[in-house]
């Protein structure tokens, strides 16, 4: 299936790091794996992201807004309840349940105020109220996509904030940046593909090494990032 231009641009819009959901401010553990030196250049943070990408993207994130798409275009609010509830019920820091809210918030807000927002689907959004899987598959729902397309674009819109965090971070230049974006793009397809096949009762949210270094990221005491 081809896109129309409009729905092209609409899915390059909602993954750029333009939009204005704050999800440049977060490392997702970066930075704490930064200061505990098992990022330390351009091969670790490579190696880190492309972990986090396949452990917990594939396996978490991306399944959840899977699901939730042909949800939100049925309207289906118990189940759109029950991904949500997941997404809440397995953030394993403080750090994690705060930027899953915050993202998620922020995009409902930003969705409320497009020509084409549904109210009834901004309500129900509201009275969950939203995750960030949850609210990005609202916003790929209804714009002419498949699903494998918006998974796509999720994924790359989180690599691209993921390697300017591992810019700041470590710190790295913009030639080592593009490599890991590429590295990482090169990934997405078959961590996109693996979460399209993925139902609900085996996905995980269990990265222990991410959960150590974001609880310690709670407590670090010079910090760039909000995760």
């Amino acid at each position: 299936m081809e896109s129309d231009p409009h729905s092209l641009l609409r899915l390059l819009q909602l993954a750029s790091p333009a939009l204005p959901v704050g999800g440049f401010s977060y490392s997702e553990g970066m930075e704490a794996a930064v200061a505990h030196q098992w990022v330390l250049d351009e091969a670790t943070a490579q190696s880190w992201l492309l972990d986090h990408l396949h452990l917990v993207q594939s396996r978490s994130e991306l399944p959840v807004m899977a699901q939730a798409i042909p949800a939100w275009q049925q309207h289906d609010a118990r189940r759109l309840k029950q991904l949500n509830d997941w997404v809440m019920q397995t953030r394993e820091t403080f750090e994690m349940r705060l930027q899953t809210e915050q993202m998620g918030r922020s995009l409902l807000i930003w969705l409320r105020n497009q020509a084409d927002a549904d109210p009834l689907r901004m309500q129900t959004c509201e009275d969950l109220p939203p995750t960030w899987p949850l609210a990005f598959a609202l916003a790929l729902s209804t714009h002419g996509i498949t699903i494998r397309q918006g998974l796509v674009a999720a994924a790359f819109g989180w690599a691209e904030n993921m390697v300017q965090a591992a810019i700041k971070a470590v710190p790295l230049g913009q030639l080592s940046g593009q490599r890991i974006l590429a590295a990482l793009a090169a990934e997405i397809p078959s961590a996109v593909d693996h979460a399209m096949h993925l139902p609900l009762e085996n996905c995980q949210a269990y990265s222990p090494r991410l959960a150590i270094v974001s609880a310690r990221h709670e407590t670090q005491y010079s910090r760039l990032f909000r995760s």
